[in-house]
């Protein structure tokens, strides 16, 4: 997996540049609590559960709208904008006095997330053009977010013992402009070409990237299988606590060996999926896993059901470890699955939607994970989202079809004779009909799935 960053400088200074950044990021999150507990006290929880909200908030509504805005501009100047943006935000965290400015902060600092991660995703496929390659950089950076998950906590923890909370927000500054001098460093392509029919108008250009995602099967199929990690992802984010120490009532060091758990699964497989889709379809991959993410949520509401015994803490880590698993076989190869359906105009737009898509799934499963529980209970939120979870992976069975041909014959009514797109065109039905690689774009607005397209 690391001979990708050996052959590839450019890639390397981007990886760690998103290393160095997450680590910073992994620090912010433990100094914002910290710093919630500061201002409100006892009330710190909603403190925090609402600036959650607005992160996903920023996610899901400004991601498309910072790519139709950004659509021309270089790679470069964007990235390190964004990160300029996020360090200043951190360095002035420390000095707020209220609740409210934490959450306009938290909104800034989002929104320069929101521009930073689909452009520097959409790069990725542009630098390491080689299927092998991208799905090992796809790993490593699954890797990366799972490592940060395990270490921040214990890099900060070891900080905190010398050090208060406040100065751990200048190790994320320090991960944000460390990040922007890599990105500065690295050799980067400029920006992506027009559309072959020019520039379209700043409203389409906003929901370009959700009409390539919303039109192309495989990538409705993504979203639902999304949604059905989602599920058991927000179980685990929001509920180990209440399974740790309020139904098996174990101590609360043993909360972060029930996360540790799952970003063990999630490790694992991304250390083994760069082997394992040389030999397996993406499809054949993705979809048994979210059919095992409803099973799994199904088999936890009825172990919950059972009553707390002292056997179900090691089959509480088997399932969390498995949770991970699911999550990364679903989540890692989906940069595969965008470059394969979008133009290289249209990587960062369909990027800027999958990841706003992305967020607004797991925010429809967030609240239900924390808001049913304390008035159902915890087999009950199981049970729900196992059925969330059921429901979008026979989504995805249905949406995603099999085989998944990229190259598809097609027929266009509309271009006339002699336009160079249908150089290789033979005449057929009204239109002219032929076959290549086959992605929705400006001349191609909808699947080929019946025997006219115009």
């Amino acid at each position: 997996m690391l001979s990708v960053l050996r052959r590839h400088r450019g890639y390397r200074r981007l990886f760690t540049a998103q290393v160095i950044a997450l680590v910073g990021t992994g620090l912010a999150t433990v100094a914002l609590s910290l710093l919630a507990y500061d201002l409100a006290g006892s009330h710190a929880g909603s403190v925090l559960g609402t600036a959650l909200a607005i992160k996903m908030v920023a996610y899901v509504g400004l991601a498309p709208l910072i790519s139709a805005l950004a659509r021309q501009l270089p790679p470069r100047p964007l990235l390190v904008g964004a990160d300029l943006v996020r360090a200043a935000v951190a360095l002035v965290l420390p000095f707020v006095g209220a609740v409210w400015q934490v959450y306009a902060l938290i909104f800034v600092l989002q929104a320069a997330s929101a521009t930073f991660t689909p452009a520097f995703q959409s790069l990725i496929p542009r630098l390491l053009p080689a299927e092998d390659d991208y799905t090992r950089a796809l790993s490593l950076s699954r890797l990366a977010y799972d490592l940060e998950i395990l270490f921040s906590p214990l890099l900060a923890a070891a900080l905190l013992s010398r050090i208060t909370y406040d100065w751990l927000f200048l190790g994320t500054v320090i991960g944000f402009l460390g990040s922007a001098a890599l990105v500065l460093s690295a050799a980067l392509p400029g920006p992506a070409a027009a559309p072959a029919d020019g520039t379209p108008g700043f409203a389409a250009r906003i929901t370009r990237g959700t009409r390539v995602f919303l039109a192309t099967p495989r990538l409705r199929a993504l979203l639902a299988l999304t949604l059905a990690i989602a599920a058991g992802g927000a179980m685990v984010m929001v509920n180990t606590i209440g399974y740790v120490r309020d139904h098996l009532g174990r101590a609360t060091s043993d909360v972060p060996v029930a996360l540790g758990a799952y970003g063990a699964g999630s490790i694992a497989a991304a250390l083994l999926l760069p082997t394992l889709l040389r030999r397996a379809s993406d499809h054949t991959l993705m979809l048994p896993a979210a059919f095992a993410s409803a099973a799994l949520l199904l088999a936890l509401a009825a172990l919950t059901r059972t009553g707390a015994g002292a056997w179900q803490w090691p089959v509480l880590l088997a399932i969390w470890c498995a949770f991970g698993v699911t999550e990364s076989v679903i989540m890692t190869p989906t940069g595969r699955l965008i470059r394969r359906s979008a133009s290289a105009a249209d990587l960062n737009a369909t990027f800027a939607a999958q990841f706003s898509l992305s967020h607004g799934c797991w925010l429809l499963t967030y609240p239900v994970a924390g808001w049913l529980g304390p008035a159902a209970g915890l087999a009950v939120v199981a049970l729900v989202l196992g059925a969330v979870a059921l429901g979008a992976a026979l989504a995805a069975w249905r949406l995603w079809p099999a085989p998944d041909t990229s190259r598809l014959p097609h027929v266009h009514t509309t271009l006339a004779h002699g336009h160079p797109h249908l150089a290789d065109a033979q005449p057929a039905g009204g239109g002219w009909r032929h076959t290549h690689e086959f992605v929705i774009d400006d001349l191609h607005d909808r699947w080929p799935l019946r025997p006219h397209h115009t």
